[in-house]
């Protein structure tokens, strides 16, 4: 049966075929034989429920007709949601992404399509049907004519969450496409929106970035708390109370400060977020959020403190992070960089916490942490480890985590990560056996692939 022939043709072919009444095939389809026989003789379109009782019928996997359903019913057809809507469902529940597609760039001059796509696109995305969901936004975005719409905004925000992913590179450009639509829209989206934002911008050490995100979503949200807080509780849409994107807030411009090694001002602003005494009558969420935002500022506070070159409140920093199970990956990061600036010996820390040097998805008591935060974080650890069991002259262990650690940095498309493990390894190669060398070697191969399609995409190639 060749699919140049139409719907009907095919139909027509079978019942000759099999020698079978409209009749008897309306038994077995479970479709009315004056619909069929209407369906044959051109007189009413196929909606969606026949469509798929006629192709089980005839015995053919679910979609067969599917392309051709698209020229004959939606294209050359009068336009009708009642097809396309259950249509570009169908689609999204089989994978038959490109008939999506097909279907939907078809109709993308009918404007009036334009909030019906919408809408199913934020049907798929609620439902997980994100390959689905990004087809539409992008044809919505496409079409959109109002380029300060609130809908073309929400399309690109969930855009920027559905499109994010391992590659670093790619991460950053799609923050940057996506950046200037934030003030754009409603305000219920706007705090999560830079929320993610800071997040991801964690994950690139643009730290410049993050503290300018970080200020302005504090101002908002604080706005906010002081004009309309209670009325925000009740809106659709926001994913935490207030209150969080303001403790949120310093939490972030004190890691800025961390990493700028302005460990006294980190200490300062630890405490706007320690003891929020500003909140009024909090209830249980609220209680939940300030009660981690507290333990993480007992926590910050020592490894400030740590870092700041005090050793003394390590035993203290790992006492604290025992009873956290949360928190002790992340922590694990942050007390190998000590171990390594100021020489200090860890090896009883490492063989207590073994276990979490795993690369795994982090979670803590309000939410999960960002998988691109955890993998970059991951990255940094390997690396740190190898650098601390060379500075200990175990230069088998400590080459093999740097090894790791460039793997991981292919992987997630880091420069700074490749750099920092290129650089290391190159420094005690003459420690390094044979096997190393080699496997070394190929991950170099790697890293030159890399950069080849870089410079490729910057100069229009593809």
């Amino acid at each position: 049966m060749e699919m140049t022939a139409t719907i009907r043709e095919q139909m027509e072919e079978f019942l000759h075929k099999n020698e079978m009444t409209i009749n008897r095939f309306a038994e077995i389809s479970e479709v009315n034989s004056g619909t069929l026989s209407n369906i044959l003789n051109g007189n009413r379109p196929i909606s969606m429920q026949q469509l798929d009782r006629i192709t089980a019928g005839m015995g053919l996997e679910e979609g067969y007709f599917y392309e051709l359903y698209i020229d004959e019913c939606i294209f050359h057809a009068t336009p009708d949601w009642r097809r396309l809507g259950p249509f570009l469902h169908r689609c999204a529940d089989l994978g038959k992404l490109d008939c999506l597609d097909k279907a939907v760039r078809m109709t993308m001059d009918n404007i009036s399509y334009s909030p019906l796509l919408f809408e199913t696109a934020e049907v798929f995305f609620r439902e997980g049907k994100h390959e689905a969901a990004v087809l539409l936004y992008k044809s919505v975005a496409e079409s959109e004519r109002f380029q300060h719409s609130e809908r073309l905004a929400l399309c690109q925000y969930r855009l920027f969450t559905l499109e994010l992913g391992d590659d670093q590179d790619a991460n950053l450009q799609t923050a940057l496409y996506f950046e200037p639509y934030v003030d754009r829209l409603d305000e219920v989206y706007q705090l999560d929106a830079l929320k993610e934002l800071i997040n991801l911008n964690l994950s690139l050490h643009r730290w410049d970035k993050v503290d300018a995100i970080a200020l302005k979503m504090g101002a908002k949200a604080t706005v906010q708390y002081q004009h309309i807080g209670k009325i925000f509780k009740e809106q659709e849409g926001r994913k935490k109370p207030l209150i969080f994107y303001i403790l949120y807030s310093y939490l972030i411009r004190a890691t800025v400060c961390y990493e700028y090694g302005d460990y006294e001002k980190a200490i300062d602003l630890v405490s706007y977020y320690a003891d929020p005494d500003w909140i009024a009558d909090p209830d249980h969420e609220e209680m939940r959020i300030i009660e981690q935002f507290k333990e993480w500022a007992e926590a910050n506070k020592y490894l400030y403190k740590l870092m700041a070159g005090n050793d003394d409140f390590l035993n203290d920093y790992v006492d604290y992070i025992s009873n956290r199970e949360d928190e002790i990956f992340l922590a694990l990061c942050s007390i190998m960089i000590a171990a390594n600036r100021y020489q200090i010996d860890v090896d009883h820390i490492l063989e207590k916490f073994k276990k979490y040097i795993v690369h795994k998805e982090q979670r803590n008591h309000i939410g999960k942490i960002i998988q691109q935060v955890t993998a970059d974080r991951y990255t940094r650890l390997l690396a740190e480890l190898g650098i601390y069991y060379l500075n200990s002259n175990r230069y088998d262990t400590g080459l093999n985590f740097i090894l790791d650690s460039l793997e991981n940095s292919i992987k997630i498309n880091s420069d700074k990560g490749m750099l920092r493990c290129m650089g290391v390894f190159e420094q005690f190669r003459h420690f390094s056996t044979n096997e190393l060398q080699l496997k070394y070697k190929y991950l170099v191969k790697d890293v030159q692939i890399l950069n080849n399609k870089k410079i490729g995409t910057s100069i229009g190639y593809r």
